[in-house]
């Protein structure tokens, strides 16, 4: 007996459970009265059960110009009876003209079924599994808003549920038509250009693209020979290296602007077309605007560091012009990063590309997306490091540094490397994190003067007073040996075979130190094989150790 009532119990609960988004009391829709009240009945039954039979419907009805049946798509229950049968084509027609050339349906987001839930799309979306009675097809702009399109589901009172564009975009259209509606001179054409060639294109469209690329294209041309004879005319440097670098994206600009301006004042090409043009044309205009702006920069920093740097920025004397030099350097660099960021920020926004179907595939797919993250981690990492270098002054434009056991002058800091010259004329070409990341001797900052030792292994019976004497005398005659006076001979080791001297002077920088310590080292060994050869047998003096000397003579 319990038993059967717990089964009664539990049919009872299951039969009052309702799946998720549906209503008890019927369909889940928009409860309306007959928004076709004034409408003519069309030839035929419309299959307006699902997202997709709507969309295949008025798409069909719009193709065959049956603007009578197309009407049937909208919701028109915001227009009086009276109205429906004049306004309902010609809005319908108007909406087909607006969906044609500016969007893309995407089939795959519109559900065939009639409760409209979409079962392909992921767990995480908030829909997933949800009935829907609403769904937005794009969103486009007017003139100071954003409007969608979208359609509904409505339940018509005595009638079967059925899917239509929504109230609110049948009463957007017209403000949308005049928009993103065929031009005058499109309106113009005859009508056999005006028909459909393949594709979605037009054959006005096929003819009047190559045209408009053309033109745009002389114009480029133009561009670049004007720029090219006014810089020939001019007669300053300053001017004439600034027009050379902005000529060719001036061209550029050019180029994309007159196609730009051809496009809007007279065609309106259909939205297969525009789904692939307005996000080039306007990423074509971000980069142009970017390279002029980039080139005059360029000109403006050089002017700049032609009249605060006037001598070679390697001389030791010329500290003020490494750091000016540097900073306009470090300067350049942000100023790249902020263009690069800020275009390619606008350019998202402007083309709304992260809610485009093909970028939300690449965005979510996995393998790809770790790519891009390690790839930018590893140039934000370089960026960084570029600047630190800059601003902390670790290593400055003109430095003499000593980075893996090579003398070598800082040439040029930029985002992924840092380029040294060595003495000899080779260039390294570091990469920047592995320059900040390792320890570096850096001869110029703060004080470029250097100690230069010179180390002799001597024998044990030198005498170092003569040696002394040998020394202050290189000393005084030497034009690169500085502060004289604290120039040292210190016998600093020694062993079974010999000792070690050293003799210490100081120079005002690297580059003449290296070249007065070499001089030191011939001068001291010719002092004291001259000093050797005059001594006579032991226990005389000897300056070169002797098992040296008896593996030379032997």
């Amino acid at each position: 007996m319990r038993m059967i009532v717990f089964l009664v119990a539990l049919l009872a609960l299951l039969g009052t459970a309702a799946p998720v988004g549906a209503q008890s009391s019927g369909p889940y829709a928009y409860t309306v009265d007959d928004p076709h009240a004034g409408l003519s009945t069309p030839d035929g039954p419309l299959n307006l059960d699902t997202p997709q039979a709507l969309m295949e419907t008025f798409l069909d009805a719009a193709q065959r110009g049956d603007w009578d049946r197309a009407a049937h798509t909208l919701d028109l229950s915001y227009l009086p009876p009276a109205e429906q049968a004049e306004q309902g084509p010609r809005l319908a027609q108007q909406l087909y003209q607006v969906v044609h050339r500016s969007t893309v349906i995407d089939w795959n987001a519109l559900p065939d079924r009639p409760d409209g839930l979409d079962a392909m799309s992921s767990s995480k979306n908030p829909m997933a599994g949800a009935a829907r009675r609403n769904i937005v097809l794009t969103r486009m702009e007017l003139a100071n808003r954003t409007v969608s399109l979208r359609i509904a589901r409505l339940a018509p009172a005595g009638g079967e549920p059925l899917w239509v564009f929504s109230r609110q975009t049948v009463e957007n259209v017209p403000m949308l038509h005049r928009i993103y509606g065929p031009t005058q001179f499109e309106k113009a054409l005859p009508a056999g250009l005006r028909a459909q060639a393949f594709w979605t294109l037009a054959w006005w469209e096929v003819i009047a693209l190559p045209l408009v690329l053309l033109l745009a294209l002389a114009a480029a041309v133009l561009t670049h020979v004007a720029i090219r004879r006014f810089r020939r005319r001019s007669g300053s440097h300053r001017i004439s290296a600034i027009l050379k670098a902005v000529r060719i994206p001036s061209a550029l600009f050019a180029f994309v602007g007159t196609f730009t301006l051809i496009r809007s004042i007279a065609f309106t090409f259909s939205g297969a077309v525009n789904a692939v043009l307005d996000p080039l044309q306007t990423a074509l205009i971000v980069i142009a605007i970017a390279a002029i702006l980039l080139s005059i920069m360029e000109a403006a920093l050089d002017v700049v560091s032609d009249r605060q740097i006037d001598e070679d920025v390697t001389d030791p004397d010329a500290e003020h012009e490494r750091n000016v030099y540097t900073t306009l350097s470090a300067t350049r660099r942000i100023i790249i990063v902020m263009l690069i960021l800020g275009g390619i920020g606008f350019i998202l926004i402007e083309t709304q590309i992260s809610s485009t179907l093909g970028f939300s595939l690449v965005a979510s797919a996995g393998a790809i997306g770790l790519v891009i993250a390690f790839a930018a981690r590893a140039i934000l990492a370089d960026i960084m490091a570029s600047l630190q270098i800059a601003f902390a002054k670790t290593a400055r434009i003109g430095d003499a540094v000593l980075f893996n056991d090579q003398w070598c002058h800082v040439e040029h800091i930029g985002f992924t490397h840092v380029q040294l010259k060595t003495w000899d004329g080779r260039r390294i070409m570091a990469p920047v994190n592995e320059f900040v990341s390792s320890s570096f001797e850096n001869w110029t900052t703060e004080d470029p003067s250097i100690l230069k030792p010179v180390l002799l292994h001597l024998d044990h019976r030198a005498d170092v007073g003569r040696l002394r004497e040998a020394f202050e005398d290189f000393v005084q005659a030497d034009d690169d040996v500085i502060e004289k006076d604290e120039a040292q001979v210190q016998v600093v080791d020694h062993d079974a075979q010999s000792m070690v001297v050293r003799f210490v002077i100081r120079a005002s920088d690297p580059s003449s130190g290296w070249d007065a310590q070499c001089r030191l080292r011939e001068h001291m060994l010719d002092a004291a094989a001259r000093m050797d050869a005059a001594a006579s047998d032991a226990p005389a003096p000897s300056y070169l150790p002797r098992q040296r000397e008896e593996q030379l003579v032997g």
